[in-house]
């Protein structure tokens, strides 16, 4: 089922929650909405579910417009962070809840109901629990228990609002690898709500990034990391060191001279920004060229995988993080108070307005 967001705006009060969103999903796409709190992405989600109307635009399933349509008549499955499993209902009498309550005319017959629910629970790898409650479950097996239910009804269209939210951080990984391997599965369109930049780029085929009721960048996740469209996308998908710094009247002629600028006078005074991944940080004990900056060795993390090195600027006083493989480490052997060489393998600088 593919999905048009075309122009939607929701207000609560005078608090404008969603602004003038249009968004096109492709029918058999998971894709993520991802963003801080407050920024509007469950409240789409609750608009596509129709648990919610837009003050203004429209909703759009398979080419057909919904947007005053109830939710009985959207065909969506929803799974919801806390479970909302019913907790004096077996696994078994859950999954197959959404297809006891339709219509009678819609209705299954008990021998397929029960044949459907087996089928479900071997989906989501329960077989052994269809006789269990809720309460002898693992939140993890709650989950995928809420997953099957939702997946009863045959949905066209799988919404999903932080699903993994209440769970520790080694199951929430796990079950975000499973959904992935079931929607590629299933091919069913989903919506995925999270404020996990993490589970984002690993299980969406496409990331929309949201803040403020708006939409700042849509694309793979290799798009939105790589090439963030603002500093705002940068600064939410992972750690970034920011510098700062102003735009020169004789960078302006030097842009001019090579034919890269107007060279307008307007420029001068405003702000470049240039941020860079502490993985994208090259750490050395002498100076190699003229773009090193000198630092001073604070603090060295070596839990997990990677270590970091906090620097502190001899110039500017700022501190500087710096991510480097255990092997990269032992090279250098740095250790704190120590006086070290650092630039950028690559980095992306943003023109701001003077303040």
């Amino acid at each position: 089922m593919s999905i048009q967001v075309d122009h939607v705006t929701k207000r609560f009060g005078t608090f404008t929650v969603l602004n003038d969103v249009s968004l096109h999903v492709e029918e058999g796409e998971l894709v993520a909405l991802l963003g801080p709190s407050g920024c509007g992405k469950t409240t789409l989600l609750r608009i596509l579910a129709g648990l919610e109307r837009p003050d203004q635009g429209r909703i759009f399933l398979q080419g057909t417009e919904v947007t005053d349509q109830r939710i009985s008549e959207r065909r969506v499955g929803f799974v919801f962070q806390h479970y909302a499993l019913f907790r004096h209902m077996t696994v078994a009498d859950n999954v197959a809840f959404g297809l006891t309550v339709l219509p009678r005319t819609q209705r299954p017959s008990e021998t397929r109901i029960q044949e459907k629910v087996r089928e479900l629970l071997g989906l989501v790898q329960l077989q052994a629990m269809a006789d269990r409650y809720p309460s002898q479950l693992s939140g993890g097996q709650r989950q995928r228990v809420a997953l099957a239910r939702a997946l009863a009804v045959e949905p066209k269209l799988l919404l999903l609002d932080e699903p993994f939210g209440a769970l520790d951080a080694k199951v929430r990984k796990e079950l975000r690898r499973w959904l992935r391997r079931l929607h590629d599965e299933l091919h069913i369109t989903g919506i995925l709500v999270t404020h996990d930049q993490e589970e984002a780029l690993e299980v969406a085929d496409r990331v929309v990034v949201m803040h403020q009721g708006n939409i700042e960048q849509i694309g793979t996740p290799d798009e939105v990391y790589e090439n963030p469209a603002n500093p705002f996308v940068y600064r939410f998908l992972g750690d970034v060191n920011v510098f700062h710094g102003r735009v020169s009247e004789e960078q302006i002629e030097q842009e001019r001279s090579e034919g890269r600028s107007g060279g307008t006078s307007e420029r001068a005074g405003e702000r470049e920004v240039t941020f860079v991944r502490p993985h994208d940080l090259e750490l050395s004990r002498s100076r190699t060229n003229d773009d090193q900056v000198e630092a001073t060795v604070r603090t060295v993390l070596t839990a997990g995988s990677r270590v970091r090195v906090e620097l502190m600027s001899q110039i500017s006083g700022q501190a500087i993080e710096v991510e480097l493989t255990k092997e990269r480490y032992r090279e250098l052997a740095v250790g704190e108070g120590e006086v070290v060489f650092v630039h950028p393998r690559h980095r992306r600088v943003f023109k701001m307005p003077p303040p």
